[in-house]
Order: C-alpha cells, then sequence, then structure tokens
C-alpha cells in the first residue's frame, strides 16, 4: 500500500484525510452496530459534471484489492478504482442548526478522459437532468462507447412505468439532436428494483 500511495501521491503520506469531528461520529456509529465492522467505504459511484456522486457506508469486510488507511479506533477502505479520483480528499462531519452529514471535499475534477463523453456529461447536467428533476429523475452518465452510450435512470426514473418513454422521446432524442453519431443509448437500471417496478422479475 505504502508503494502505491507514494506513486500516487509523491509521499507516503494518507491518500486522503478523515476530520476528529468524522472520526467520532463514525467510531459512534460503529459501536452501535451489532456485527464486526471492518471499516468505513468510500467509493466514487457517479459523476456530473462538476462533481463527484459518492457511497459512504459500513464494511463488514475487506475486498480485494481495497486500500486500507488506518484511522484511529478504525479504518478506511477505498476501492482501487476511486483511489486515483480520492487523492487528497477530506471527510468531515458538519452539523448546524438547519442540518448534518458527512461532507468530502475533493481536490479533483471530475473530467472524464474522453472529450465526447465530457460534452456528453455536461448536456445530461445542463438539460436533461432538469427535465427529469420535475419528475424525481436523475440520468447518470457510465460510458461511451463509439455510436453508443450506456446511462443509469435514477431516483424516480427508476421503476416509473413511463421510463421507456422518456427514455426513446427525451433522453435520446436531446442527445441525438447534439449528437447524430450516437445511435444507441442503452438504459442499465433494474427497474423490477424501483418503487414502481414495470420490469417483472423473471420467474423459475
Amino acid at each position: 500500500m505504502k508503494n502505491f500511495l507514494k506513486k500516487l501521491t509523491g509521499t507516503e503520506t494518507p491518500l486522503l484525510e478523515v476530520t476528529e469531528a468524522a472520526q467520532e461520529k463514525i467510531h459512534a456509529v460503529i459501536q452501535t452496530e451489532e456485527v464486526e465492522v471492518e471499516g468505513l467505504r468510500i467509493s466514487i459511484q457517479g459523476r456530473t459534471a462538476t462533481a463527484f456522486q459518492y457511497s459512504l457506508g459500513l464494511a463488514t469486510e475487506v475486498q480485494d484489492g481495497d486500500i486500507i488507511i488506518e484511522c484511529g479506533d478504525f479504518k478506511v477502505l477505498v476501492d482501487a478504482e476511486s483511489a486515483p479520483d480520492l487523492n487528497g480528499a477530506v471527510i468531515d462531519y458538519v452539523e448546524d442548526l438547519n442540518s448534518s452529514g458527512f461532507n468530502i471535499e475533493n481536490p479533483n475534477a471530475p473530467t472524464w478522459d474522453n472529450p465526447k463523453a465530457q460534452q456528453i456529461q455536461e448536456l445530461i447536467d445542463e438539460r436533461i437532468n432538469p427535465a427529469v428533476a420535475a419528475h424525481g429523475g436523475q440520468i447518470e452518465l457510465l460510458n461511451v462507447e463509439e455510436d453508443s452510450i450506456y446511462i443509469h435512470m435514477g431516483g424516480g426514473c427508476q421503476g416509473c412505468g413511463m421510463a421507456s418513454a422518456t427514455l426513446k422521446h427525451g433522453i435520446e432524442a436531446m442527445i441525438q439532436e447534439v449528437f447524430p453519431e450516437i445511435k444507441h443509448v442503452i438504459d442499465t437500471t433494474d427497474h423490477a428494483a424501483g418503487d414502481n417496478p414495470y420490469y417483472a422479475p423473471s420467474k423459475g
């Protein structure tokens, strides 16, 4: 791990930092668990044109490839794929009169290496997501390959009976208007897991 961190950061300093307030909160939560907890797992689940989307949760086991950061009374587990985009990040816990929760300050820019993917991401953020947000939905760009893009439909779009129409006549139409070379917009969403699933799970 030290060699990896040295290569990644130029030093043997930790990949990311957890503030004292966040450490206290995480430790307190771990103490309430009835099962043995290995530590806090952090990963990047998605991105917009301007920000990463994170997943934070307690982990009961270490997975292959995890980068383990000792943090006082617990460990922070970072999956290897997310690690480069978490270099230098700070996990804090903020509590005030209006709200409370974990906050992640990340100096890394969530840009795509593929220029076309970045342009499509900006279109999704500026035009498509504001439109589907009116119905509680959110579209996440997963990948761009030649004439195809892969998306995930979250929020109110997952399991919605109109998701297919939204994809064909809304999302796909907007993308192909700007990027006519994109022939396929592929929805990877498990709609059977949504609040109102219209895809019935297979039997047998």
